[in-house]
């Protein structure tokens, strides 16, 4: 159950939780779901394109009984948060992040992005100057940036990006179960991910709005992050952790997490041998600990 700290939190039902983030052109409230869950030092859980909080099912279920307070949310667009026509940019998801940690008055947060979800993380603690953040994440992240140039050759390029939103055009649903398989595929599907897994997260997916869904494509892959992470660096240098795994398929280790020290050198970098994109669920045990080993004791904890 969440708590109330602000008024512009209301709560929906006893099950559903909602925070106004902001209102759109017609002045309508803009308002995202999210849980908060347990006690402790917070974490908070950035989800990954195309899904939801609802992602995080093996974090929420852990993270809680180990002295932790885990607070996830729906970014604008997908799951059951309000779905505006516009408003898709690293910016706009900056600022969404910094009023619902204001909303929820939480301090020393261990902030966790998770695929797009890490470029949020970049771009909070630039734009909002690491503002109640203690610690941040990077899971299986596009950081630095995804897009083609000469140091990034196997990057998305223009005609990558028109192909994706036209799939989304054309057959939303197969997209995404193309996509999801991309998820947790590495070469093989994981054997740790079954049919039911499978049609669970397209059911995730399936609630984002097809506008969303077409518009963040655009957003994480032409979005650079150096400077960002420069920032992230240089002027709050706080404890960094990069997870990836080796086998992932939508955001390879090569061009993101090994690329990571170039622009963060104090970040510590784990790789997950043979992992997937996915692997909050494939290899959930190991993450989980890893999580919470550094939102407890920083850098020594994974030691």
């Amino acid at each position: 159950m969440g708590r109330t700290h602000k008024l512009n939190i209301t709560f929906r039902s006893a099950r559903m939780n909602f925070l106004t983030v902001g209102h759109d052109p017609q002045h309508h409230p803009i308002r995202l779901h999210y849980v908060d869950l347990g006690e402790g030092e917070p974490i908070v859980l950035l989800h990954g394109y195309p899904a939801s909080l609802e992602m995080w099912e093996q974090q929420l279920l852990e993270l809680p009984r180990h002295g932790a307070r885990v607070v996830a949310y729906s970014r604008r667009g997908f799951g059951y948060s309000d779905k505006p026509w516009d408003g898709y940019d690293y910016d706009t998801f900056a600022d969404d992040l910094k009023a619902v940690l204001d909303a929820l008055d939480l301090h020393n947060v261990t902030l966790v992005g998770f695929s797009m979800g890490g470029g949020e993380v970049a771009r909070y603690m630039h734009r909002h100057q690491g503002a109640r953040v203690g610690k941040v994440v990077f899971v299986s992240s596009v950081t630095p940036y995804l897009f083609q140039d000469e140091a990034n050759p196997a990057g998305l390029s223009e005609e990558d990006r028109a192909e994706e939103i036209a799939r989304v055009r054309a057959d939303r649903f197969a997209f995404l179960r193309d996509y999801n398989r991309q998820f947790y595929s590495s070469g093989l599907l994981h054997a740790s991910v079954g049919s039911a897994s499978m049609h669970w997260m397209q059911q995730l997916c399936q609630r984002a709005a097809p506008w969303a869904t077409e518009a963040c494509i655009a957003a994480f892959g032409t979005t650079d992050f150096r400077a960002d992470l420069a920032f992230l660096s240089l002027a709050v240098p706080i404890p960094t952790l990069v997870i990836h795994g080796s086998h992932d398929e939508l955001s390879a280790a090569k061009a993101g997490g090994r690329r990571m020290w170039q622009y963060v050198p104090q970040a510590a970098y784990l790789e997950y041998d043979g992992a997937p994109h996915g692997l909050f669920l494939t290899d959930k045990d190991r993450f989980n600990q890893d999580v919470l080993a550094f939102a407890k004791y920083g850098l020594k904890g994974l030691e």
